[in-house]
């Protein structure tokens, strides 16, 4: 809960009359827009806003004040610096809302005159950055994304194009896509933009399924005027835009052929008012993106492969893959490592050269080690490339740069010391593109040195060199001579007190009250009957006085003024000059950001790999459509980290034409679902180039990861369970190929047993035939095992459990066969329902199944503990007994001489014979005798 703000309403009638005649001439706005206003020392929200800081931020609805009177008083809030800025940081990185400042007109008495000044939303921080990350390394990545639909040749044809102004990048692409809009889902999964724009009132259907398909990757869409998609002025913006090199014309570029995607661009260039700054000139980068180059991976299989953190985990970060493999150092490793984990690459050569470098570092770790140190020292180097080139940056991020260059060469010696297997992929990769960017940035080096006070570095104070200029210089001395005699003025109150200078009290400043003395409350004595001293005021640190008869400020604070404002002017016209001179070095930043951010990522999935409870292990690598899928004690990276927890290992084969469809049963709470996820989990984890949890792997490039697990109704947007899985289902098969993955969890349970059963028999078929590709399957279907008697490439497996006087044990092991039992009563008994409800429970199943169902105790694939056999094999036995028993029962009584015996006879001598029959005590002969 934040803290009351402590400062008050105070407008005057005219002021506040003034104030909500502007509120209340604003247009309707969304809900998901936050509007604020800046007061100067503090800022307000108004109306729902005003609510909604009371609920969220306060947790009380006692700190709403009301403007205005009768009906239409408006309900207010007062939020203090710091909780604007914890609040603004929450609904932009958080809530995904749009945010907008507004503050009063300077240069007007007008009291109703305000204007807005700044706005950002997810995927447009640029204003507010400053806010939100501060002095601190920004960790997250805004991309903002535009699309517009197009025909050819009747074909759907999908126009994309987004920007990353943080790496001062545009990207374009364009591609046909089915009406489930796949291609598009595995776009914004590899992107991951924080928010996409779409032209207004558009529609038709397929501008209904873009919206569905983004919402469903939870994106937040914003609407922007159909006018904005044209090409009408994108060749004159990208001219002032792009870094073009000789050519100098945009027009000549080969992406200009793609209008859709170039009409999206152009949409994206005036909502983040890029042209608007001109410090954006000549600075952007534009560039095809193939969607083909990477995995493609739906929002399904995002979800189900828990690749990205979810806030229902409660901040465990380990729980999800991103978490668990991000051990980098650096926000600029961080950033990419989140990239890569959403984009596993494709290319053989790639992967191989990525294992290589983890591989090095794996195995060296005193190498590993030290360099995690060193990058621990390594600034944003992206984030002060951008200030740079904006012209934005102080003397400190001057000195950042500086400090951080300064440690470079031990940091190249460092890797240059690697010996190993990989020292020449490590050369060329990291030592040599350093090494040469080190010297582009002499002058830099150079620059600062001859600029920059870098002994007053130590004191925090950020300072031109007196030396620089004639004018400083003097204006230096002035001020040495007066700081000299700091040391004296406390000398004297100490003496005056009685108290220790320096211990018992100190000498302090601020830019409020210039130099004061402060001591701590337990002195407050000593000072309480002294009249030559001055309280300032009291805090928790100490009480805060000045001297009256030392007159502190009038020797000290006014004699160190006039310097000080000669000393500013002369240092901020050289500040300039060293800014405007550092302002060119952008570029060779954003390249040195790059390089430190891939050895970061390399070094974080090294550094995971080598620590995990068991060591990762090297994946072998075949090209895609060869081969088979073949890992060894396969355990789920995530799980295994978990506190309490002993993962069982299985093992998973996949071969092609042999072993492709595996359909897995078994108990509830079993392990099947862990089972499947773990096979792509470690699938992306090996195309990602970072070592897999297996004792050996060997994996088979895949071009998707397809994903329908678990049920999860959206009333919200009118779709049921059900539906959910049909449509994720439907774009599975629209979209699978042979070298895909598709990983099947439960499907057909939202809706009756019969259509559902026979929906997953369909599907099952045609992944199977048709697609032909590695599908795993789980189910509690345990007739569609007889998939497995038609198609050669379907092979069954269960999870084992066992049982011992009626107590079931969960095994977790994955063996081959069938199970046709899914134990749900005995998970009811293990979640502690009630014994009547139990009971009743296996008396409904009893009457709705017979003996063979799953009304008896134990299913195939748990071994009995006396017996030694699986229950359903024991039963198969018991019946195939009852019946011999029968039939011999039967046999006796034909032999009877029934012709010469008398009745009573007959009785007597059946009896006899029923009797020898219930003796044997078989339990099937005993259910028929019940019924």
């Amino acid at each position: 809960m934040a803290v009351q703000p402590c400062q008050q309403f105070s407008l005057d009638g005219a002021a506040e009359q003034g104030f909500l005649a502007f509120y209340r001439s604003l247009p309707e706005k969304p809900e998901t827009t936050f509007r604020v206003f800046d007061r100067s020392d503090y800022y307000t929200v108004h109306g729902q806003d005003a609510l909604f800081a009371a609920k969220e931020v306060f947790k009380t609805m006692s700190v709403i004040k009301h403007l205005g009177s009768g009906e239409k008083k408006v309900p207010s809030v007062i939020l203090s610096k710091m909780n604007f800025e914890s609040t603004v940081r929450d609904l932009l990185l958080v809530r995904q809302y749009r945010v907008e400042m507004y503050r009063a007109s300077k240069g007007t008495k007008n009291t109703s005159a305000w204007e807005l000044v700044a706005k950002a939303s997810p995927g447009n921080l640029q204003q507010f950055e400053d806010i939100l990350f501060g002095n601190n390394d920004m960790s997250v990545s805004a991309v903002v994304m535009a699309i517009k639909l197009g025909t050819e040749n009747g074909q759907r044809i999908v126009g994309a194009s987004y920007a990353d102004s943080e790496a001062r990048k545009f990207g374009v692409c364009e591609f046909v896509d089915d009406d489930q809009f796949s291609n598009l889902e595995a776009l914004l999964v590899q992107l991951g933009p924080k928010e996409c724009l779409l032209p207004q009132h558009d529609s038709t259907a397929d501008a209904a399924k873009v919206q569905e398909v983004i919402q469903r990757s939870n994106i937040l869409i914003s609407e922007r005027k159909k006018a904005e998609f044209s090409n009408k002025d994108i060749v004159q913006d990208l001219n002032r835009l792009l870094k073009l090199g000789a050519s100098g014309n945009s027009s000549t570029l080969p992406e200009m052929d793609l209008t859709n995607a170039t009409a999206a661009l152009a949409s994206l260039i005036k909502y983040l008012e890029f042209l608007a700054d001109e410090t954006n000139f000549g600075q952007f980068h534009l560039s095809t993106f193939d969607l083909t180059q990477f995995m493609k991976l739906d929002a399904a299989a995002v979800r189900a492969l828990n690749l990205l953190p979810n806030p229902l985990d409660g901040g465990n970060k380990s729980m999800c893959l991103v978490g668990l493999l991000n051990k980098c150092k650096t926000a600029q490793g961080q950033r990419l490592l989140a990239q890569w984990v959403k984009q596993p690459l494709m290319d053989k050569n790639k992967i191989e050269e990525r294992l290589d470098i983890v591989e090095a570092f794996f195995e060296d770790t005193e190498l590993r080690q030290t360099i995690q140190e060193e990058l621990r020292k390594v600034p944003d180097f992206s984030r002060l490339a951008k200030k740079f080139q904006r012209l934005k940056a102080n003397l400190q991020d001057c000195v950042r740069v500086y400090q951080a260059l300064h440690r470079l060469p031990s940091f190249i010696e460092i890797l240059a010391g690697y010996e190993g297997n990989h020292q020449g992929l490590i050369r060329d990769c990291f030592s040599t593109p350093l090494k040469d960017l080190v010297e582009d940035f002499q002058k830099f080096t150079e620059l600062v040195e001859t600029t920059v006070d870098l002994e007053q570095v130590e004191n925090h104070e950020y300072l031109i060199k007196a030396s620089f200029d004639e004018g400083l210089q003097e204006c230096r001395e002035k001020m040495d001579e007066i700081l000299e005699q700091i040391p004296v003025e406390l000398n004297k109150a100490a003496r005056d007190l009685g108290l220790e200078a320096g211990k018992s009290i100190k000498l302090e400043s601020n830019n409020q009250f210039g130099y004061f003395f402060r001591i701590t409350k337990k002195e407050e004595k000593a000072l309480r009957n002294s009249k030559r001293f001055t309280t300032i005021d009291t805090r928790k640190d100490g009480i805060r006085f000045n001297s009256t008869v030392h007159i502190l400020y009038r020797s000290l604070v006014e004699t160190f003024s006039p310097p000080c404002f000669t000393y500013w002017p002369f240092s901020r016209g050289s500040k300039c000059y060293v800014f405007f001179s550092a302002g060119g070095y952008s570029e060779p930043m954003q390249m040195l950001s790059d390089i430190i951010a891939q050895i970061d990522a390399l070094i974080s999935f090294a550094h995971v790999s080598a620590n995990a409870p068991i060591p990762y292990v090297r994946p072998k690598i075949t090209p895609k459509g060869e081969g088979h899928m073949k890992l060894e004690m396969a355990r789920h990276p995530c799980l295994e980290v978990q506190d309490d927890v002993a993962f069982i290992a299985n093992d998973i084969t996949l071969e092609r034409g042999e072993k492709e469809f595996l359909i897995i049963t078994g108990p509830n709470m079993g392990g099947k679902s862990t089972y499947i996820r773990q096979t792509g989990v470690i699938v992306l984890m090996a195309q990602l180039g970072c070592f897999v949890p297996c004792n050996t792997a060997e994996v088979t490039i895949t071009d998707c990861i397809l994903a329908r697990v678990g049920s999860g109704d959206s009333q919200l947007k009118g779709v049921s369970t059900f539906m959910s899985e049909m449509l994720e289902t439907a774009s599975i098969l629209r979209s699978a190929t042979e070298n895909s993955l598709i990983i099947i969890d439960e499907l057909g349970r939202g809706t009756s047993t019969y259509d559902g059963f026979g929906l997953a028999w369909a599907i099952s078929q045609y992944i199977a035939t048709k697609i032909q590709c590695f599908c795993l399957f789980a189910t509690h279907f345990h007739e569609l095992t007889a998939l497995a008697d038609e198609v050669a490439t379907v092979t069954n497996l269960h999870v084992t459990a066992m049982t011992s006087s009626g107590t079931l044990t969960l095994l977790y092991k994955v063996k081959p066969g069938v199970c046709d039992q899914s134990f749900g009563i005995h998970v009811a008994e293990l979640a502690h329902f009630p014994t009547r409800v139990i009971d009743f429970a296996r008396q409904k199943a009893a009457e709705l199944e017979d003996f063979q169902g799953s009304t008896a105790p134990l299913g195939e694939g748990v071994l009995d503990s006396d017996s030694g056999l699986s229950p359903a094999k024991r039963r198969r036995l018991i019946k195939q007994e009852g019946e011999e028993i029968i039939k011999d029962f039967l046999s006796q009584v034909a032999k009877l001489p029934i012709e010469t015996m008398t009745d009573d006879q007959t009785t007597q001598e059946v009896s006899k014979l029923k009797e020898e029959v219930l003796a044997r005590s078989n339990p099937y002969i005993q259910e028929l005798l019940a019924k």
